[in-house]
């Protein structure tokens, strides 16, 4: 009688459409809240509090560090924990978002916010995107699977549009982050009916998930068991492939530092250059969000015809000559160009990436993508401590946008020797 309850009250979702938009807003949430909706508010949390640009880049580097410590803890989920691991995390998200309210917060609270913040999209990004597609069909996998990235376009124009409109009417970022908070508690309701879903259908998993979970109840339980059936697991997807992996996995590294410098700072920037256009960043920050969302479709059919590898190499030095568009124009085309390239590669190349570095030993793929992620992760890190350093007193970013630039050219080369190493996986 309970469970006929609990299936009244909530949703038993079936249609595969239902759960890539599911999944969309779950992206929405942990990535264009969670880590993005920062840089959409920043100029204004800036101000308000009244941050020096290093604290600024520090607080949007302990949020990177999450997210790497956040796809750490992905990777040793057993799949059948993965539901309640992303309820969780997804609850961490909604709450670290609304607890930015809260007035006079120390520095210190601050700090931790964003870093559980980070853990939390870490998390939620790896687990929501294992579950969701394992729920699509071979024929439809493709298509949905572009829809439910689309999720982080869609978050990041969500951050825009929400701070904008907020502002104009006299509110301020912590204002902005409650109404982000509280228009994310529905995805709690919809994610148990995913959970409902995959429960029915007893999805299995695979590669090494399906490897760990034949093992005992007892190796669950040991976190020794469970770090040496890692440890192994590690050893079996790397072998005969330890040269592609790690100059893929470089390769990610700069991308993640290439364009987190655009990423954090692009706001601030434009309040900087564009001092007569009162909301030009929040402009330029949404255009960087449409773009996002056209992001997947548009190089996943470019790279059926020429090849993941190549439109990744593609993708990365478009990335890199946006990085330099301000630098040669000092004006608002440098920067609207830049938002504009940005949100178009950034998104492709995360994808293109994990779907490269999971096809070098498809048993292992769910493994082979946590690495590739904790390597974007390193990159984010460390991209906004370089920038912040080399911006200097005067708060100048040109010297950030040509170092980016520079790590991006060399990822490129990266990709040109690993698709020399591997040119079956171009």
């Amino acid at each position: 009688m309970m469970t006929a309850l609990k299936s009244r009250i909530l949703p038993i979702i079936t249609n595969e459409i239902t759960i890539a938009w599911i999944g969309l807003y779950c992206l929405a949430v942990v990535m264009g809240y969670g880590r993005f909706l920062f840089t959409a508010t920043l100029p204004d949390i800036m101000i308000q509090l009244s941050l020096s640009t290093a604290i600024a880049g520090w607080l949007a580097s302990v949020n990177y560090v999450g997210y790497f410590i956040g796809a750490l803890i992905a990777m040793f989920v057993p799949q059948r924990l993965t539901w309640q691991m992303l309820m969780l995390w997804t609850i961490v998200s909604v709450f670290t978002t609304m607890l930015l309210v809260v007035p006079e917060m120390s520095l210190n609270l601050w700090y931790v916010i964003r870093l559980l913040a980070g853990i939390a999209s870490g998390v939620a990004m790896i687990l929501s995107s294992s579950l969701v597609i394992q729920s699509f069909s071979n024929e439809r996998r493709s298509v949905l699977s572009a829809l439910h990235y689309a999720g982080i376009g869609v978050g990041i124009s969500l951050s825009a549009v929400l701070t904008w409109w907020l502002l104009l009417l006299g509110y301020h970022f912590d204002i902005i982050w409650l109404v982000a908070g509280v228009s994310s508690l529905p995805l709690l309701w919809l994610l148990y009916g995913i959970r409902l879903i995959n429960a029915d259908t007893n999805t299995t998993a695979s590669g090494e998930t399906r490897l760990a979970n034949s093992s005992s109840n007892a190796a669950h339980r040991s976190i020794r068991q469970t770090y040496i059936n890692f440890k192994r697991s590690l050893y079996e997807a790397v072998t005969g492939h330890t040269k592609a992996i790690m100059l893929l996995s470089a390769s990610y590294v700069l991308a993640g530092f290439g364009y987190i410098t655009s990423a954090t700072f692009l706001p601030v920037m434009a309040a900087q250059r564009l001092t007569t256009q009162s909301y030009a960043g929040l402009l330029i920050w949404l255009l960087v969000g449409i773009f996002a969302m056209l992001s997947n479709p548009l190089w996943g059919a470019l790279a059926k015809r020429i090849g993941e590898t190549k439109t990744l190499m593609g993708l990365t030095l478009l990335q890199a000559f946006g990085m330099l568009l301000p630098l040669w124009s000092k004006g608002a085309f440098g920067l609207y160009a830049n938002a504009v390239i940005l949100g178009l590669t950034f998104v492709g190349m995360v994808s293109m990436t994990l779907n490269i570095i999971k096809n070098i030993n498809p048993a292992y793929s769910n493994l082979l993508i946590g690495l590739a992620t904790l390597a974007y992760a390193l990159g984010q890190f460390i991209g906004p401590l370089v920038t912040v350093a080399l911006a200097g007193q005067d708060d100048n970013f040109n010297a950030g946008l040509l170092v980016a630039a520079i790590g991006l050219l060399v990822g490129l080369f990266l990709i040109a020797l690993f698709r020399r190493q591997r040119n079956s996986y171009s």
